[in-house]
C-alpha cells in the first residue's frame, strides 16, 4: 500500500523556482475541453426518425494547439470557455438549429464544419491565431455513441 506523504515545504517563486523555469520546453502542446448544449432540428430529405422535429444534447470536444508562454500555458482553459460561450453556446444552447444556422442540412457533419470556421474565425479576431494559437480537432456527439470528428488537416 502506498504511504500519504505530506509535503515538508511548499515550493515558492523566486525562492524555490525562478521565473525562467516555469516555461519548462518551447514545443506545441494541445489542450481539450469539453462543453454540452441543447438544442432541436429536424433533418431534409431524410427518411428515419430524424425527419421529425427532435431534439438532443450536443456535446462538443475543442481541441486547440499553440506554443507554451512564458509561465507554461498555450492558451488558458478559461479563454476556451469564452470562446466556446461567445460563438456557440451564445447561438446554438436552447435553440432551434434549423432556424439559426446557416441554410443547410443540419447534420453533424454539416454543423461541425460551421462550428470550425466560426471557432477559426474568433481566433483570428481575438489574436491567438496570430500568436500560433489554432484549432486541431474538433469532435461534436449529437449522442453518447453518434458523433463527427473534424481534423486540422482536413479544413487546410
Amino acid at each position: 500500500m502506498a504511504e500519504y506523504m505530506i509535503p515538508k515545504k511548499i515550493q515558492c517563486l523566486h525562492d524555490d523556482i525562478h521565473p525562467q523555469h516555469l516555461s519548462y520546453h518551447k514545443r506545441r502542446v494541445a489542450v481539450t475541453k469539453e462543453f454540452t448544449f441543447d438544442a432541436a432540428h429536424h433533418l431534409h430529405l431524410y427518411e428515419g426518425k430524424c425527419k421529425s422535429l427532435h431534439g438532443h444534447t450536443y456535446k462538443l470536444v475543442i481541441m486547440v494547439s499553440g506554443f507554451v508562454n512564458e509561465i507554461g500555458i498555450c492558451i488558458d482553459f478559461t479563454d476556451i470557455k469564452k470562446m466556446y460561450e461567445e460563438v456557440i453556446k451564445n447561438r446554438l444552447d436552447h435553440r432551434y438549429l434549423n432556424e439559426v444556422l446557416p441554410l443547410m442540412n443540419t447534420t453533424a457533419e454539416n454543423m461541425i464544419v460551421w462550428i470550425w470556421e466560426e471557432l477559426d474565425q474568433f481566433l483570428v479576431s481575438s489574436g491567438e491565431k496570430q500568436r500560433g494559437t489554432r484549432l486541431e480537432e474538433l469532435v461534436l456527439y449529437e449522442t453518447p455513441t453518434r458523433y463527427a470528428t473534424l481534423k486540422r488537416e482536413w479544413m487546410e
